[in-house]
């Protein structure tokens, strides 16, 4: 019983605290025939004048899945586990039917589908890039007849949305015609990451379940290499209740990538590599990083130690000079790169270069460090050889 409240209790929560951050805006469009609001989520932090960018979600069925999913990426990027983002919520109580209802046994988007897509892609996204300092990751999330919308994304020549979240999702007969249709191998030619979420659960009817398990097992079989396709499965007696535990699941997949390094991707990424790739691995993550979220994070020390047995053990710690010019050139106060500095000369017994780092380094921190009297004893180990 307490598991079951624990996402309404957060949910609540976290209404109050970022209800302050909320914007909301008319847009008169051009495509679809009414005004239409959204609600803009600024996160904590955004600064106009800052150099600071930030990924995209748009969330369709805003009415009910905006405030879940703002709660969820506010608490993930206190975690450290996402970048904070902006979110925009399209509200569409009154509009749903007219937006995304569709006849099931129909391939094509009907002429309000189409509208609504066009509404989307070149008003709402078009607007807030415009207007707020936006990175080029984009998210895109809706349930049921939203999410079987959100799928007609994946046909754009060039492919802006890197994240298409489709929660207990309503597909037609044709679905998987209209993939096929997608030529969704070309992804790989992009040089770009994508994430495809679905989830089935077993409070949805069988027919439902079995639509939904043929479009994942076809997506899955496509191994796409940067199109990362991710199948979720709900025990769960409720849709609503597969919809909140969607959310967070999503979230999790999507920014693994931003996360610190987990034991996962150390065991099945990073620990059969080479020293020399294991540094480049670090590199290019943070690289990734900076790149997709706007967030320029250095690199996580957590991130140092977890290859730092590969430098050092593999290859007689031969790369452990350029694992400490990389730390030096990206954390100048920071005693790690000197530290790894001499372990590479004192390995090489080049005892005068090993103790002038090991000192350098200790001159950086501070004597209340707890690790300041490890590090001192390095420079009475050797300074007597």
């Amino acid at each position: 019983m307490i598991k079951k409240s624990l996402p309404l209790i957060f949910l609540l929560f976290s209404i109050c605290t970022f209800s302050q951050k909320i914007i909301k805006k008319t847009i008169v469009s051009d495509f679809v025939d009414s005004k239409r609001t959204i609600r803009i989520y600024l996160p904590e932090g955004y600064d106009e004048t800052k150099e600071k960018n930030y990924p995209l979600a748009i969330v369709l069925d805003a009415e009910y899945l905006f405030d879940a999913y703002v709660g969820n990426a506010v608490l993930f990027a206190s975690k450290d586990k996402a970048p904070k983002q902006i979110v925009v919520g399209i509200e569409m109580e009154k509009t749903r039917k007219i937006d995304t209802y569709f006849n099931l046994n129909e391939e094509k988007l009907t002429t309000n589908n189409e509208k609504f897509y066009q509404f989307i892609k070149n008003e709402v996204i078009f607007d807030i890039e415009s207007n707020y300092k936006t990175s080029p990751f984009i998210s895109i999330i809706g349930d049921g007849t939203s999410a079987s919308l959100i799928t007609n994304f994946l046909r754009e020549g060039k492919p802006f949305i890197n994240s298409y979240i489709c929660i207990n999702p309503t597909f037609s007969d044709f679905i998987g015609n209209k993939l096929q249709s997608f030529n969704l191998g070309r992804y790989q030619n992009e040089d770009n990451t994508f994430y495809f979420y679905t989830n089935n659960s077993n409070s949805f009817s069988d027919e439902k379940q079995i639509k939904i398990g043929e479009v994942q097992s076809a997506l899955t079989g496509l191994e796409i290499k940067n199109f990362n396709v991710i199948n979720d499965t709900i025990n769960t007696s409720s849709s609503i209740s597969a919809m909140s535990e969607a959310i967070p699941r999503a979230l999790d997949k999507t920014f693994e990538i931003y996360s610190a390094i987990s034991k996962e991707e150390f065991d099945t990424k990073v620990k059969d590599l080479s020293p020399i790739d294991a540094i480049a691995y670090l590199e290019n993550k943070y690289l990734e990083i900076e790149f997709l979220f706007g967030t320029n994070l250095g690199i996580r020390e957590r991130d140092i130690y977890a290859v730092e047995k590969i430098i050092i053990e593999k290859e007689n710690g031969d790369q452990l000079l350029n694992f400490g010019k990389m730390i030096l050139k990206l954390f100048p106060t920071s005693p790690l790169g000197d530290y790894y500095l001499g372990r590479y000369y004192e390995k090489g017994n080049d005892i005068r270069k090993a103790l002038k780092y090991y000192k350098i380094g200790y001159g950086k921190m501070d004597p209340a460090d707890p690790n300041a009297d490890a590090f001192y004893e390095n420079i009475l180990r050797i300074g007597g050889r």
